[in-house]
């Protein structure tokens, strides 16, 4: 019987020493005493924003420095859109800080992923900007559709254009479209010294023939061939200034 009652009021000594610190843990008491005053949030903000962070954070700071969960809050902040990496730590004593990483895209992939300029893939957010290109192909071949991106972006830009999408087939073809709704097929080898070729020759073609190109063909050894659409009719203002003259 004395042994029982050794063994119980050991049990209640030691519950009168750990139940204060474990209330305070938990946030059961102690939030007015060491309450968490500054939030301090590292970022390079363009698709998250502060407002966002502060939303996910301030529920969790309510009860005081020792009742902050650090991993929900990593957590929660970790499945916002466009959030690529997030550090969270607790600086004595009454500091929280929040370091935050933007996937930065580079492109879409396909229609439910995005490219990041890192060459990962990540889930496409609710809004992405049309005007990021489509990027088409499998995802071990990222890093190939970067590069290949990179080399035929600037040909093009030189002139006026923007390329929209890229694709690689499973057979290691190339193909683009271009912002004036110009297919080029470029095939399987040479492509970068096809592309110049063809980027070299495309305002001399626009010039010389009025009609909008809808297909390239760069699949040749000395050339392209090329599908040209039909000739845009002339508008109202043209027809009568033609007719004038007559």
């Amino acid at each position: 019987m004395r042994a029982l009652l050794r063994i119980a009021a050991w049990v209640f000594a030691i519950g009168l020493v750990a139940f204060p610190a474990i209330a305070v843990v938990n946030g059961w008491i102690g939030g007015a005493r060491w309450p968490m005053r500054h939030l301090a949030v590292t970022a390079k903000f363009e698709q998250v924003s502060d407002a966002q962070v502060r939303a996910v954070v301030m529920p969790y700071v309510k009860r005081g420095f020792f009742a902050v969960d650090l991993e929900s809050i990593r957590t929660k902040l970790a499945a916002l859109p466009w959030v690529r990496k997030v550090e969270v730590r607790k600086r004595w004593p009454d500091r929280l800080e929040v370091t935050l990483d933007e996937y930065r895209p580079l492109a879409r992939w396909g229609k439910e992923r995005m490219l990041s300029e890192n060459g990962e893939l990540f889930p496409a957010p609710a809004l992405v900007s049309p005007a990021l290109p489509v990027f088409e192909g499998a995802d071990e071949r990222a890093s190939e559709m970067m590069s290949f991106y990179s080399q035929a972006r600037p040909l093009f830009l030189a002139i006026g254009l923007q390329v929209n999408r890229v694709n690689l087939s499973a057979r290691g073809s190339w193909s683009l479209a271009l912002s004036d709704g110009t297919e080029v097929e470029v095939g399987r080898g040479e492509t970068q010294a096809r592309l110049q070729r063809f980027a070299r020759m495309l305002p001399r073609l626009r010039q010389t023939d009025p009609r909008p190109l809808l297909r390239a063909d760069l699949r040749y050894t000395n050339g392209f061939a090329l599908t040209w659409g039909a000739a845009a009719a002339p508008d109202k203002a043209t027809q009568t200034q033609q007719q004038a003259r007559t």
